[in-house]
């Protein structure tokens, strides 16, 4: 486990700006092993649903849950969080770290990145992929 200090001295200007803390939708969505963490409240869940069956494994944990369901998040596995502003993932991503969670990141993009993710042709195109991989 690392310790709040800790945490924030490793976060410097080259860190800040090299974007170590940050991945893009596209590239999160194109790794094999990553995790779509989602940290809305349930009735954000509840309006707009982000199942993304055909592009990346979704845990939704409600960030008030996060300290009381820590074991279901994988720490071999690379982790992207996702909120609908980026408030909430930036907590998530610094709670995860103080952790010991190395493989985390805030998602780019919001709701916009997601969609532009699932628009017909790239669907298609995410479908014939993981067709061939199996």
């Amino acid at each position: 486990m690392h310790d709040m200090d800790t945490i924030v001295q490793e976060m410097t200007f080259d860190f800040f700006g090299a974007g170590k803390h940050k991945i893009g939708m596209e590239k999160l969505f194109s790794t094999d092993s990553a995790v779509f963490l989602d940290v809305r409240s349930l009735p954000e869940v509840e309006s707009i649903q982000l199942n993304l069956k055909h592009h990346i494994n979704v845990l939704h944990i409600p960030i008030d849950e996060i300290p009381n369901r820590i074991e279901e998040i994988p720490k071999d596995n690379i982790i992207g969080i996702f909120c609908s502003a980026g408030t909430r993932s930036a907590i998530v991503y610094v709670y995860l770290r103080m952790k010991g969670y190395t493989n985390v990141y805030i998602t780019l993009g919001g709701y916009e990145a997601v969609t532009n993710l699932i628009l017909p042709g790239k669907l298609l195109q995410r479908i014939k992929t993981n067709i061939t991989k199996e």
